[in-house]
């Protein structure tokens, strides 16, 4: 009986240091899948790659697609976009942007989103700076041809097309190596 004991407890103890090491070797491969994640967010991306990882810009990243402009987001620059959110695109007639992203429209879409596009990387501090030079507001330049008037509400960058639309910058300085992106809650000129 002693020796039947005596091997249960040595199985037990046998099982009970398996048991450790698959623990062991289980969180190891959970450190090393973590680290990888960690360094592939840190990779640096262009525009189009930022806006892709950002749930935040899908309909934007969509809404490049089809109007062509990926590649030269993708390469070219820098930029700064005033990129409209999932939430600025669902504020847009629902019908009017299944039209927009339609290949017809294309030509349309380019424009529209030219229009929250600038040559040049500003950070939200680059352009509080420049409309304190402004004296309260500073004329940027669209890739578009048309031009935005940014403004401060207190510390949010307000953006006023044209018309007399206004869109608030809502996710600041998401930076990429050809640029930078700002969420806006509004679709400027449309």
């Amino acid at each position: 009986m002693r020796i039947i004991s005596k091997i249960l407890v040595a199985s037990a103890a046998v099982m009970s240091l398996a048991a450790c090491a698959d623990n062991s070797a289980q969180s190891e491969a959970d450190k090393v899948a973590a680290e990888e994640a960690a360094a592939k967010a840190a990779e640096p991306v262009s525009l189009v790659g930022a806006a892709q990882r950002n749930e935040n810009f899908s309909t934007l990243v969509t809404a490049l697609a089809a109007a062509d402009l990926g590649s030269t987001l993708t390469e070219e620059g820098p930029f700064t976009v005033f990129g409209p959110t999932n939430d600025a695109f669902n504020k847009v007639d629902q019908t009017k942007l299944s039209e927009l992203l339609t290949a017809d429209k294309k030509e349309e879409l380019a424009a529209l989103l030219s229009y929250h596009v600038v040559a040049g990387k500003m950070t939200a501090a680059d352009i509080a700076q420049a409309v304190a030079e402004g004296e309260g507001t500073a004329k940027l330049k669209t890739l578009q041809g048309g031009s935005l008037t940014a403004s401060l509400e207190g510390d949010k960058v307000i953006l006023e097309d044209e018309d007399g639309n206004k869109s608030s910058v809502v996710v600041a300085d998401v930076d990429a190596t050809n640029g930078v992106i700002h969420g806006i809650d509004t679709v400027v000129h449309l």
